[in-house]
């Protein structure tokens, strides 16, 4: 992993060495989520962690959330965005297979929560969630202004 400081004039400011906080405090919680994923310590966890996108385009300005969530129900799946946090979070279930003698058990099921820290203010009341062919897909327009810290649920159409 390779960390580079920026020699700008504006980056000695306290907002962007929170921005900078930010982004290294999201690399170091993927790093242990992907230490979890390691073989030897899956018996520890319990639940899945699906993989996810996230990109910024803009032409609208938005942050765009794709997350893999193939076999779910997309009405049990919550989204919530608080400040520049967002989580989604919900439960893979296992389907019923009676007199079954699992062989081999690789796919993941249980819970899963996801919480991605954002790079950007948005406006979560003009935000979309949509489900298709097993891809959640949102969309978070930017904030004209610096939002205030409100937990707000974003409905998933599909």
């Amino acid at each position: 992993m390779l960390f580079t400081v920026a020699q700008s004039g504006n980056e000695g400011t306290v907002a962007g060495r929170r921005r900078n906080m930010d982004e290294l405090q999201s690399e170091i919680q993927e790093l242990f989520a992907d230490l979890w994923q390691v073989p030897g310590f899956s018996g520890l966890r319990q639940g899945f962690r699906p993989q996810c996108d996230c990109f910024r385009t803009d032409d609208p300005p938005a942050l765009h959330v794709v997350l893999e969530l193939p076999g779910l129900d997309p009405g049990t799946v919550e989204i919530v965005v608080t400040g520049r946090s967002f989580v989604v979070a919900g439960a893979r279930e296992r389907p019923l297979a009676t007199g079954a003698r699992y062989q081999q058990m690789e796919i993941e099921y249980g819970p899963f929560q996801r919480r991605i820290e954002l790079g950007d203010d948005v406006d979560p009341a003009r935000a979309s969630a949509s489900y298709e062919r097993g891809l959640l897909k949102v969309v978070l327009p930017l904030a004209d202004r610096v939002a205030t810290e409100a937990r707000i649920a974003i409905e998933v159409r599909t």
